[in-house]
């Protein structure tokens, strides 16, 4: 199905705009303060309890401006309140209410009524080695990140994250648990097809090396996003590209792994969505990169991807999708991740095979909500505010449960209330006092 014409998207948002103009919420807090204006220095002008029914009418920053029953403006914060969630596919116009304030940023287009990327488009893409190498064309490196993040006033800093996986030498004792590799057989095959016949059950297995499971990850990376590059080009705008590189760079060097080759992209495709591929190759759709309203909501959608490439979440979901299939959770051994490696020959025998569905396989609701976790942490590091990734999700809900902009997401990720539900339960804890920050 192809989009709507512009000009007609354009007359129904104006038409639903006034409807959309008062979102309905409910207070989430024992009681609530309002605010005069968008900062705890204001007036307070009333209190609200838990469970009274508000209407947003704008979002600036970080903040909800509330119609208040005497006419004026009130505010609170985006985690004071909770939206409801659209019924129907009006999301275009809700993100109209959310992006008014003077924060915003972003915008919005043809997010409704378009068919996005799903399964069969990843699985059969071709590679497409140009977007590619236009890709890595944007990558910036840390210090020019680390700039770039001092011009805006993001300070990086130090906040514990007892959950993070652990970096460079590190990484081998944790690591060295999630993998195997076949010995006493000759060297085994997780996906077989001229790399190696498979080893018998009676193989010894001993722990992988942390360099053999990030030669495999390096080398998947490159392979699955060509593949996602088949599908959807990148979008032809060199800002938007080279703004998600330096916004998540920064992130990414606030990781345990800030030496991955980080990059990121911005695919012409308008439903909401993001991709993390192996290796730190991070690709968010035009529709998402336009939903966001400042920077740090940007972070927040990077941050969760980010958190995914630090965990390897789908990394060890294609080693056991391939060890499952081969019977045996056999790994591939190699000096280097170059294009005559094994590694190397693996990684694209695997995309040869699966394309890049696995961008579109659903992860276990543990790593979605670690990759939340992940986000706020990182969120913190980045010299942001954590609160950046609720906000993110409100908007999120404010697109509405018909929303075919979010069709896939809703395939792979548990729903928004339950993720702002997790956050309201963990709580944030240690990152308490960066709920303070203004962005």
């Amino acid at each position: 199905m192809r989009g709507l014409p512009m000009a007609l998207i354009a007359s129904l948002l104006a038409a639903s705009c006034a409807a959309a103009a008062e979102l309905p919420a409910i207070v989430h807090r024992s009681t609530v303060d309002v605010y005069a204006q968008p900062g705890f220095d204001a007036e307070k002008i009333a209190t609200l309890k838990r469970d009274d029914k508000v209407a947003v009418s704008a979002q600036q920053g970080l903040w909800y401006e509330l119609l208040m029953p005497e006419g004026k403006p009130g505010y609170v914060r985006v985690n004071d309140v909770r939206l409801e969630y659209a019924g129907t596919e009006g999301g275009g116009a809700n993100m109209q209410a959310l992006l008014s304030g003077k924060a915003g940023e972003g915008r919005v287009t043809e997010t409704a009524g378009v068919r996005g990327i799903d399964e069969s488009d990843l699985k059969s893409a071709s590679f497409n080695a140009a977007q590619l190498k236009a890709m890595v064309g944007y990558r910036v490196n840390a210090p020019v990140a680390a700039g770039w993040a001092e011009e805006h006033g993001w300070p990086a800093t130090t906040v514990a994250y007892a959950d993070e996986a652990k970096g460079g030498k590190d990484a081998g004792k944790s690591g060295s648990s999630k993998g195997a590799r076949a010995v006493g057989g000759g060297l085994g095959s997780m996906i077989g097809g001229g790399l190696g016949s498979a080893i018998g059950g009676a193989s010894k297995l001993i722990p992988k090396s942390e360099s053999e499971l990030e030669e495999e990850e390096l080398a998947l990376g490159p392979e699955i996003t060509g593949r996602v590059l088949g599908a959807r080009p990148l979008w032809n705008d060199a800002g938007a590209q080279r703004r998600v590189n330096l916004v998540g760079r920064w992130v990414a060097s606030q990781t345990s792994r800030p030496e991955l080759p980080w990059t990121f992209g911005v695919i012409d495709a308008p439903e909401v969505n993001a991709f993390a591929a192996p290796g730190g190759f991070i690709l968010v759709t035009r529709g998402l990169y336009e939903m966001v309203s400042s920077d740090s909501e940007l972070a927040a959608a990077l941050s969760h991807e980010i958190t995914h490439c630090v965990q390897r979440d789908h990394y060890n979901v294609i080693r056991k999708q391939e060890a499952a299939s081969a019977g045996k959770d056999v790994a591939l051994s190699a000096t280097d991740a170059g294009k005559d490696s094994l590694a190397g020959s693996y990684a694209r025998s695997y995309a040869e095979k699966h394309g890049a569905a696995i961008m579109l396989t659903s992860l276990d609701r543990k790593a979605e909500f670690r990759a939340d976790e992940g986000a706020e942490y990182y969120l913190a590091r980045a010299g942001f505010n954590p609160l950046a990734l609720y906000s993110l999700l409100q908007k999120l809900t404010a697109l509405g449960t018909d929303s075919a902009a979010l069709a896939q997401l809703y395939k792979t990720h548990p729903s928004f209330d339950a993720r702002i539900d997790h956050i309201d339960e963990r709580g944030f804890g240690a990152l308490e006092p960066y709920t303070m920050r203004e962005f």
